[in-house]
């Protein structure tokens, strides 16, 4: 599945539209930005069930402080509507694809109880 590119319209019916949603908050004149859209790509190819999706911090500068980016490449993982991982910096192919492996081994029914039971503990 190609990489898609995310703006205000389109990033909440992608998130709520999709199981796995990974983001890469970038811009294009960010070097090691640069380096790791290959990496993020080739994922997205060898993983097609899952979307793949960038961010140009520059055009969407909105969507990028409404999420407290502050250094690109940062990498957001949302499963079911959960972001489970949020990290600035490039990932090597192999730590992507573990992450990958992490995400989709999660037990959600577990994880959206953990929520619901902290959301209670702090209401």
């Amino acid at each position: 599945m190609a990489v898609i590119e995310l703006n205000k319209d389109n990033f909440e019916s992608t998130i709520t539209g999709n199981d796995v949603v990974i983001i890469d908050f970038w811009a294009p004149w960010c070097g090691p930005c640069r380096g790791f859209a290959p990496v993020f790509e080739a994922a997205a190819d060898k993983h097609p069930g899952i979307v793949f999706a960038k961010v140009n911090t520059e055009v969407e500068q909105e969507l990028a402080a409404s999420f407290q980016i502050r250094s690109i490449p940062t990498l957001m993982v949302f499963r079911e509507n959960v972001i489970l991982y949020s990290e600035a910096g490039s990932l090597p192919a192999q730590a992507l694809d573990s992450l990958i492996g992490q995400v989709m081994g999660l037990d959600m029914a577990q994880v959206h109880k953990d929520i619901a039971e902290q959301q209670q503990q702090q209401g």
